[in-house]
């Protein structure tokens, strides 16, 4: 993404400045109900902004990992990525089969090894090395290594 990258929509736009509550009132809460309701939009950047607001938000409820867990199905892989490191942070043992999963397919978002750094489970070894030096980028080749070596260090420490 590039640093000029934004949501189609004003309202996910307000959301990410910090204008719009999305805890604490009634009205916010339908704010919330509304974001969630992006993650299925028609526009990829509103999904793609929907979930990574939502994956960031510190709100755990059924309603936020359904929605977390829905957009791991999405057809765009940032889209799926934010939603793995949502669902990571929030429960490693739900997010653990589905980092699985997406480090097996041919395109993954840099969120993807952000929760499988977050889980550190040995289990998600053989699939980031598939990834390791397969980076877009020097950075995400960063975050790949570092998910790979705190994977790595959970291995040392269940040994």
């Amino acid at each position: 993404m590039n640093e000029f990258y934004q949501p189609a929509s004003d309202f996910l736009v307000r959301v990410a400045n910090g204008e719009v509550p999305l805890t604490g009132t009634e009205f916010a809460e339908h704010n919330l109900r509304l974001l969630i309701g992006y993650m299925g939009d028609a526009d990829t950047s509103n999904r793609d902004w929907a979930t990574l607001l939502l994956a960031g938000l510190d709100v755990d409820t059924a309603e936020v990992r359904e929605a977390l867990l829905k957009a791991t199905q999405d057809q765009d892989a940032s889209v799926r990525a934010e939603a793995l490191l949502g669902l990571a942070e929030r429960d490693a043992v739900l997010a653990l089969p589905l980092v699985e999963r997406e480090l097996e397919g041919s395109e993954c978002g840099s969120g993807t090894f952000q929760a499988a750094h977050a889980i550190a489970s040995p289990l998600l070894l053989d699939g980031l090395r598939k990834w390791a030096g397969q980076g877009s980028s020097d950075w995400i080749d960063l975050e790949i290594n570092d998910a790979i070596s705190a994977c790595e260090a959970a291995r040392v420490e269940n040994t």
